[in-house]
């Protein structure tokens, strides 16, 4: 997270700095970064859903795929926001993010490993698929997101029982779709 915060101290802040601070070889970082921006107040902006939801089927079919490196295209990786939103949202989350850095272990590992490590992944491809078309369906974006952002904490950290949640959390945004349309 401080690679993160480090990487806004300037007005604004793209998709590639941010990848950078990461590390292009770390792709659950990366795909925890939209998820949790998603999630976010964020997700407000027009089309900001959309963009995430790119960026999170991107990383997470690299990841599926088993690549060693990420790749992303130059028009996202050029995208950028506000430094001070961004900043905003990741000081807010650090509490959270000390506490489950400290209530994390290897647990159900089972989920975090082949073969049942393809579950979140797909999940995630998926996710990422429908994102811009939860635009038109009232905060089903950032429960998707905060979905993601389980799964992908959940692998970073090699803890399946944040896995179990994220899986969990989907029940929120099939049944918003199911009664919303």
């Amino acid at each position: 997270m401080n690679r993160i915060l480090a990487a806004t101290d300037k007005e604004q802040v793209s998709v590639e700095d941010l990848v950078q601070a990461i590390g292009h070889a770390s792709f659950t970082p990366v795909l925890l970064i939209p998820a949790i921006a998603v999630a976010s107040p964020l997700s407000g902006i027009p089309m900001f859903s959309a963009l995430m939801g790119i960026l999170i089927f991107l990383v997470s079919l690299q990841m599926l795929l088993r690549r060693d490196r990420l790749w992303l295209p130059k028009w996202l990786l050029n995208r950028k926001t506000s430094s001070a939103r961004v900043r905003l949202v990741f000081e807010r989350l650090r509490p959270a993010m000390t506490w489950l850095d400290a209530h994390t272990y290897a647990r159900l590992t089972a989920f975090v490993h082949r073969p049942l490590i393809f579950i979140p992944q797909t999940l995630c491809v998926l996710s990422g698929l429908i994102m811009p078309f939860l635009e038109f369906v009232p905060f089903s974006s950032s429960l998707v997101g905060g979905a993601v952002a389980l799964l992908a904490f959940g692998m970073f950290a090699r803890d399946g029982l944040f896995v179990m949640l994220g899986l969990a959390l989907y029940l929120g945004p099939v049944w918003l779709v199911l009664h919303v349309t």
